[in-house]
């Protein structure tokens, strides 16, 4: 049962990868979310490096983190991180990578607030 569970998980994320690669230029904004926590990383593919990451266990964002009510305006907070991080780095445009979550809830937060944060998808 659980083969059966990891190879589904595999193929959903095959069929969302197969359409985006991150360049120099462009690099991926991939999001990975557990139960309590979300995580976000800008990785350049063509190298193989994580250029900028960001997650509720960052230690900027702590009390951000602590007064945030709900899991989204956390996830929010994450993508507005990843996006000041990304500009630091001179990282403007990005493309998104959802991995197997839909874009929905926490994950979609985390898109606007990268968004907001000046990152162009």
């Amino acid at each position: 049962m659980l083969k059966r569970i990891k190879q589904r998980k595999e193929r959903k994320i095959k069929r969302v990868r197969k359409n985006l690669f991150g360049t120099q230029e462009r690099p991926r904004l991939t999001v990975f979310k557990s139960l309590n926590h979300i995580y976000a990383q800008i990785i350049d593919d063509t190298q193989g490096k994580t250029l900028a990451a960001a997650s509720t266990l960052s230690k900027e964002i702590v009390d951000e983190i602590a007064n945030a009510k709900t899991n989204i305006e956390k996830s929010k907070i994450v993508g507005n991180l990843i996006a000041k991080n990304a500009i630091e780095n001179k990282i403007e445009k990005v493309v998104f990578d959802r991995g197997i979550n839909k874009y929905h809830g926490r994950v979609q937060a985390i898109a606007e607030g990268a968004r907001e944060g000046g990152l162009k998808f």
